[in-house]
């Protein structure tokens, strides 16, 4: 999904770096994320954002299973 005011990154990792993230992605709960977030809205848009830099992983061969 694109948006007229998205943020685009790009960002170069050693691939160690890149299956640690993936990992963590794929790990990190919902409960975790709440602790950090403001709000359950917040929390919400943390979720929407970790799923797209995993896609972008996984699109780069780094999808832990």
């Amino acid at each position: 999904m694109t948006h007229d005011n998205a943020v685009h990154i790009d960002v170069d990792l050693p691939p160690a770096e890149a299956m640690a993230l993936a990992q963590f992605m794929k790990r990190v709960t919902w409960t975790e994320m709440r602790a950090c977030a403001a709000d359950e809205a917040e929390c919400y848009e943390i979720r929407a954002a970790i799923d797209k830099v995993q896609r972008a992983l996984a699109n780069a061969d780094y999808a832990p299973r």
